[in-house]
């Protein structure tokens, strides 16, 4: 900022001697430094506040960034999920209406003609109907009486 080397120093000190005298000089350089100190004391004071105000607008400026991509990524996962529940509901409609359409070629009597009229080739009864089961007798009981493998394990 301001170039002054020790030769200017040296004659400002000389001229400041002159016009205040050896009376006045002390003071007045402890006043100099004084004001000197403050004006640096304030100039920090400043630079730190500025500083401050710059890394809260950078701060601010990252979080809307952040807020920004969260808000683009939320709205892709939600347009993904959309598109992914429209593919199941698709799908699970063409499940519906194939198993309506099974259902419906088993059931037609035995008379009509078409797919469902072929019933010598399908290995069930053509009165059995496929999604009925019969129920099934439970597990055998248990013979308690001890077996060759059970007289081998305790051994």
């Amino acid at each position: 900022m301001f170039d002054i080397g020790f030769s200017e120093l040296f004659v400002i000190a000389i001229v400041a001697l002159l016009v205040l005298g050896p009376e006045r000089l002390p003071k007045a350089a402890r006043f100099a430094g004084l004001w000197v100190r403050r004006a640096r004391a304030q100039w920090y004071s400043v630079k730190s506040e500025l500083e401050h105000e710059l890394a809260a607008e950078e701060l601010k400026r990252n979080l809307r960034d952040t807020e920004q991509t969260l808000r683009d990524a939320h709205d892709e996962l939600k347009s993904g999920l959309d598109e992914a529940r429209n593919r199941i509901q698709r799908e699970g409609d063409a499940l519906r209406r194939g198993v309506d359409d099974i259902d419906a070629e088993l059931r037609a009597p035995a008379g009509e003609s078409g797919p469902a009229a072929d019933s010598s080739t399908d290995s069930t009864p053509p009165s059995a109907d496929p999604w009925t089961t019969e129920p099934h007798p439970g597990p055998e009981p248990h013979d308690p009486s001890p077996t060759a493998d059970d007289a081998v394990e305790r051994r």
